[in-house]
């Protein structure tokens, strides 16, 4: 029974790494889309997206699961996503996703407002074009001021994982607890403790260390 519970908890974890990486590599630079529109001089913009982070990051993540996976077949009569498994594996990346984003973009925001503008203007001194400013001076400094939040998130996002159950995507929790439903146990529910306390410990460890590497760059 062990080996077959451990077999089961293992495959239901891959599919929360897969959640886990696939929402990192989307939220990160939607994230900093989203941040740049939310300073956008043009008001229209800024103001629109304003609002859409508002909504993300005011409302619950499992009820934007829900929506976003049955709103459409409900509201518009067309299941985009479908009824299988991979339609219900989308519609949790595209909630995940956004919701991370909008999380993300008030950290990139808040590293951004951070830089002394003097720092801008020293690269225009310098004939530097506003691109080579944002991604020569302004971006290296707010990577280093970014990190202990971004980490923060990160490891929420672990544990997040485990919510996507709500829609059927059967990931490490929903693994463990189906054995409570088909042999009556409870102890392999506990057990997905393990796998989330080592991952998020390995992420802990690394992140130290990439916060270390960057002491360099003081600001």
């Amino acid at each position: 029974m062990f080996l077959t519970v451990v077999k089961a908890l293992s495959l239901g974890f891959m599919k929360s790494l897969e959640i886990f990486g696939l929402t990192l590599l989307g939220a990160i630079p939607l994230g900093l889309l989203i941040s740049l529109a939310s300073m956008n001089r043009f008001k229209p913009l800024s103001g629109l997206t304003k609002i859409i982070v508002w909504i993300v990051r005011g409302t619950p993540l499992m009820l934007q699961l829900l929506i976003i996976y049955y709103g459409p077949g409900i509201m518009l009569g067309n299941n985009w996503w479908g009824t299988g498994s991979s339609g219900r594996f989308i519609a949790a990346m595209v909630a995940f996703i956004l919701n991370y984003a909008c999380y993300f973009s008030e950290i990139f925001r808040g590293g951004i407002e951070g830089v002394p503008k003097g720092q801008r203007e020293a690269g225009q001194v310098l004939g530097m074009t506003n691109t080579q400013i944002f991604f020569r001076v302004t971006l290296m400094q707010v990577i280093k001021r970014i990190v202990p939040p971004m980490g923060n998130e990160i490891i929420t996002l672990v544990k997040d994982t485990s919510l996507v159950r709500v829609i059927a995507v059967y990931e490490i929790m929903w693994e463990g607890q189906s054995f409570i439903k088909s042999s009556g146990i409870i102890w392999p529910l506990f057990f997905t403790g393990v796998y989330y306390l080592l991952f998020s410990g390995l992420l802990t460890v690394l992140l130290g260390k990439l916060e270390k590497k960057l002491d360099y760059f003081r600001v």
